[in-house]
C-alpha cells in the first residue's frame, strides 16, 4: 500500500438517473492510491453503472468524480488511455488469438512499437499463456480467458486498474490465484476497484463500500465495518441446529438467524441488554443443548446489518 495514502479516485455526490430509475444515489468515495477498494453489493447495486462512471464510459446525471485527479466528464477520453478496465463477460475477440489479441490491444494503446513484443513476452509468461499463445481466445478456459482479461487489462502499465465481477465464471483456485495476482500489483503501486458479490472476495480487500440499491450503506476496512455495525453478534453451536433455529425465530429482539451446518448465526441489535442470556434461557426453555457466545461480525454479518439499516430508515 502506498505509504503516503494520496488519494486516487474521488467521488462527490455521484448520481446515476436511468429515467425513473436511480441506479446510483448520491454516492462520496475516497480511494487511496495503492490499495484494493471493494464494491461489495447483490445484482442491481450500482456496483457496474458507478464503475462505469468512473472509467469515463458513463456520465453521471449529477455530481462529479476525478480519478488520477482527471476530472471524469470533461477528460474521459485521456482518462480511457491512463486506465485498465476488465468487464464481468469476456470482451476479447474470441477468433483471435491470445498473441493477436495482445498485439491489438497494444496498438490500441499505442505502446511504442519497441516495448510492445517485450511487454507481451512478459505478460505471457506471468500469466502462463505461453502455451496457448496461438489458440484463438474463444477455446480458451474460463481460467485463461480471466487471465487473457487481466493481462490485456494491464498490458499498458495503469496506475489504476478497474475490475467488474472479475472472477464469476472461474473456479475457486483460479480465483485464488487471481487475487494473489492483485496483490502483486497492489504491491507494486498499482490501485484496484474491484467489484463483487463473494464475500470471500470482498473481505480480500483494504477497503470497501457496501452498496444497496444504489446506495452506499457503510464503507471502511473489513475490521472498521464489523466494529462500527449497529448489531452484535452470536454463535450458537447446538446438537440439533433447526430446532434450536425454531426455537429462537419468533424472539422480537433478533432481526437475523442463519443457520450454517451445526452453527447459528444470530444478529441482535446492540441497544438490547442481557442478548446471550436471552438466547440461552430460550434455548434452554425449549431443551436445546447448545454453546452460544458471542463473535466477531463477518461480512456477511456486516452486509446483513447494513442493508437492515438502510431498508429500515429509508421507509421510516
Amino acid at each position: 500500500m502506498n505509504p503516503e495514502n494520496s488519494i486516487a479516485i474521488s467521488a462527490r455526490g455521484l448520481t446515476m438517473k436511468f429515467g425513473s430509475l436511480v441506479a446510483v444515489n448520491n454516492v462520496d468515495l475516497d480511494i487511496p492510491a495503492g490499495t484494493i477498494y471493494g464494491f461489495l453489493g447483490p445484482n442491481g447495486s450500482g456496483k457496474s453503472t458507478t464503475i462505469r462512471m468512473l472509467c469515463g464510459l458513463l456520465t453521471p446525471s449529477s455530481g462529479k468524480a476525478t480519478v488520477m485527479g482527471m476530472d471524469t466528464r470533461k477528460e474521459s477520453e485521456a482518462l480511457k488511455q491512463k486506465i485498465g478496465y476488465m468487464t464481468q463477460r469476456f470482451s476479447l475477440y474470441e477468433d483471435l488469438t491470445v498473441r493477436e489479441n495482445l498485439r491489438f490491444i497494444s496498438e490500441v494503446y499505442a505502446l511504442p512499437r519497441a516495448k510492445r513484443k517485450l511487454r507481451i513476452e512478459q505478460l505471457v509468461e506471468d500469466f502462463d499463456l505461453i502455451q496457448q499463445l496461438n489458440q484463438r481466445a474463444g477455446t480458451l478456459s474460463g481460467g485463461q480467458k480471466q487471465r487473457l482479461a487481466l493481462a490485456a487489462a494491464i498490458l499498458h502499465e495503469p496506475q489504476i486498474l478497474f475490475l467488474d465481477e472479475p472472477t464469476s465464471a472461474v473456479d475457486p483456485q483460479n480465483r485464488r490465484d487471481f487475487w494473489e495476482t492483485l496483490f502483486e500489483l497492489a504491491d507494486k503501486g498499482t490501485t484496484i476497484l474491484v467489484s463483487t458479490h463473494y464475500m470471500d472476495e470482498a473481505a480480500r480487500c483494504h477497503s470497501l463500500a457496501i452498496l444497496d440499491e444504489g446506495n452506499k450503506v457503510a464503507d471502511g476496512s473489513p475490521r472498521q465495518l464489523g466494529e462500527n455495525i449497529s448489531a452484535h453478534v452470536f454463535e450458537v453451536v447446538a446438537e440439533n441446529p433447526n430446532k434450536a433455529r425454531l426455537s429462537l425465530v419468533d424472539e422480537k429482539a433478533i432481526t437475523s438467524i442463519t443457520q450454517l451446518g451445526v452453527r447459528l448465526r444470530i444478529l441482535i441489535p446492540k441497544e438490547v441488554n442481557g442478548a446471550l442470556q436471552m438466547i440461552e434461557t430460550t434455548l434452554k426453555n425449549a431443551d436445546v443443548i447448545a454453546k452460544v457466545e458471542q463473535v466477531f461480525p463477518d461480512l456477511e454479518d456486516i452486509f446483513v446489518a447494513v442493508t437492515q439499516s438502510h431498508r429500515k430508515a429509508m421507509a421510516s
